[in-house]
């Protein structure tokens, strides 16, 4: 197994505005499939396509991958396209259909810091048997992907797009064909291995998801399993179309992409506030956490709701900074500001956010040059009792 070579398409110029990634379906290529939606899309976005190993653009692969190592290598295409706008290491948007879609949840939980906002496309936190996928890896590795192409017309297309739209549907009939079996089987093989259910509560990101109300391989309910599985998700569902969404209604598509990926699912008072409060027991601990809410009383029992709502539920659940980094920043401001009686306990948060030892005596070191050497001081002081506390030896 091995992290596989994807190539990346480009839709639109990288000036049509922040980086959208689009992701195709086994056995097709991104480009019959999205391109349409893209044209769209080009107009909010700066969008990218890229292929599935052996289809399209992307060349064969020597070896199996996973799911995850999948992801690995279309992080890559786009760390590329980020590199190439001046914006490494930065944030993209991303919407993938079925096996692009499983790979878009899969960078949800892998490179939660890298996705900003995602739409998953008729697929599934486990699409299929792992049975299912084995036979027909093997189907296809005897016989070739041409094989593929009666069953794929039925799956694909809601009854009556092939007759209405002869050239769309036969243009992605046509990528199945000429799809290199040895790329779709190992496809086949990760499919077979992926489920990622029980980890759906860990996504960060905002997820919307988009059924198709005739698709039987990815059906409305395996949708509705993310949906509800992540924090921050809400669900659609489109009439008359079946498992290639993009192609079988690309204008719904692409301007539910535009508003979901841009300002990201709606969020009432009561899901920002229930997000805020597992955000704020996550960063500072269930101890803290009831401590003060046990300690509010009818004069501050409002403002620790404010809290919760607005600086955990409003700032701290977006996705546009991990949570480490955010550490890193609250710290800095903390110190600026001589704010000393939270220092400790955000100490604390930002060790358990994966802030090192000597990162804090970087970071403290640096506030002594640009906030002042007694605000540092009393910072070094804090955070060494507080390290103590928590058995660290220094």
């Amino acid at each position: 197994m091995s992290v596989p070579v994807v190539s990346g398409v480009e839709f639109s110029d990288p000036a049509s505005g922040p980086l959208l990634l689009l992701g195709p379906s086994l056995g097709t290529a991104v480009t019959p499939l999205w391109e349409t939606c893209a044209r769209q899309l080009a107009e909010t976005f700066h969008v990218v396509g890229w292929d599935l190993p052996g289809h399209g653009t992307s060349p064969v692969p020597a070896d199996g991958f996973t799911m995850a190592e999948l992801a690995q290598g279309v992080l890559a295409v786009a760390e590329r396209a980020l590199a190439a706008r001046g914006e490494a290491n930065g944030t993209f948007a991303y919407a993938g259909v079925s096996v692009g879609g499983a790979v878009g949840l899969q960078l949800l939980l892998d490179s939660p810091a890298r996705v900003s906002s995602a739409a998953l496309i008729c697929t599934g936190a486990k699409i299929g048997s792992p049975e299912m996928w084995t036979e027909r890896a093997a189907m296809v590795r005897a016989f070739g992907t041409p094989t593929m192409v009666e069953g794929s017309a039925k799956r694909w297309f809601a009854p009556g797009f092939l007759e209405r739209q002869p050239e769309r549907g036969g243009a992605l009939l046509t990528s199945l064909q000429e799809a290199d079996p040895q790329g779709y089987a190992f496809t086949c093989r990760a499919l077979a291995a992926y489920d990622v259910r029980d980890r759906l509560g860990t996504v960060t990101a905002p997820v919307l998801t988009v059924a198709g109300a005739d698709d039987e391989a990815t059906p409305p309910s395996d949708l509705e399993v993310v949906a509800t599985g992540v924090p921050r998700g809400r669900s659609v569902v489109l009439p008359d179309v079946a498992h290639l969404a993009p192609i079988e209604a690309p204008a719904a598509v692409a301007e539910l992409l535009a508003d979901a990926l841009v300002s990201g699912p709606i969020v009432t008072e009561a899901q920002r506030r229930a997000s805020g409060m597992e955000v704020r027991r996550q960063v500072l601990g269930d101890a803290h956490v009831d401590r003060a809410t046990a300690g509010a009383t009818g004069f501050t029992s409002e403002f620790q709701e404010f809290i919760t709502q607005y600086a955990w539920g409003g700032i701290w659940t977006r996705p546009g900074l991990d949570r480490r980094t955010r550490s890193f920043i609250t710290l800095t401001a903390l110190v600026a500001r001589g704010h000393h009686e939270e220092l400790a306990m955000h100490v604390r948060a930002a060790l358990g956010n994966g802030v090192t030892v000597d990162e804090l005596k970087e970071l403290f070191l640096q506030t002594a040059i640009y906030c002042g050497v007694p605000d540092a001081n009393t910072a070094f002081r804090i955070a060494q009792k507080t390290l103590l506390e928590e058995g660290i030896e220094l």
